[in-house]
């Protein structure tokens, strides 16, 4: 049973839940175009604040508002989830792992692996490259099967990633930005996600 009646106050009610989605939605775009990481945190307390009105028993939504939730939710999970990442693991390194020219992180060569001395030990090369592409492609899927309420498909889409970046984790800086970078990047993709998901219940 819904705390919230009337037709006035179920509509105020819609209304401000929309509004925190497009004011979070608005902070991602200005973290984008102004290239500062740290509005991220606007949008991630906006995002937070309409986690918790949607978290309320709400009455039924409209389906002009279910639609509008949607498309915002998958807009905040996949363009927010990148600036998330890259400010978490700037506070996480330091900002001392070099970028690579293709998206990837340049590395030392370990000067073992297993038991053996490798051939190239101690050369450097980048690792982890198309990990923006990556990253949109993972909370695109994760969002969206989680709005479509599929949430077992959240595993394969994280084995995926974890079989296709294997071979590329010998170096510990890399083990390190993959784990925090996609721990990050699911959670963003899944609390967006959940915005709708609460809305609907």
């Amino acid at each position: 049973m819904s705390p919230i009646n009337g037709a006035l106050p179920i509509t105020l009610y819609w209304v401000a839940v929309l509004v925190l989605a497009v004011g979070c939605l608005a902070a991602i775009g200005i973290a984008h175009w102004r290239k500062r990481n740290r509005i991220i945190v606007i949008a991630a307390a906006l995002l937070a604040v309409d986690l918790v009105l949607v978290s309320i028993p709400s009455p039924e939504s409209p389906i002009w508002v279910s639609i509008a939730l949607g498309i915002l939710a998958m807009a905040i999970a996949v363009l927010g989830g990148g600036i998330a990442s890259n400010y978490v693991l700037k506070l996480s390194t330091r900002g001392l792992v070099r970028p690579g020219l293709f998206g990837g992180i340049i590395v030392t060569e370990p000067e073992r692996f297993g038991n053996s001395l490798r051939a190239n030990a101690g050369e450097q090369h980048e690792v982890l490259r198309g990990g923006r592409t990556i990253g949109y492609l993972e909370r695109f899927a994760t969002a969206g099967t989680l709005i479509a309420g599929f949430p077992e498909a959240v595993a394969v889409i994280i084995a995926i990633k974890g079989v296709g970046r294997f071979t590329e984790l010998a170096a510990a800086e890399a083990r390190e930005r993959f784990i925090i970078g996609t721990f990050t990047s699911l959670t963003w993709a899944t609390s967006s996600a959940a915005l709708f998901h609460f809305a609907m219940l």
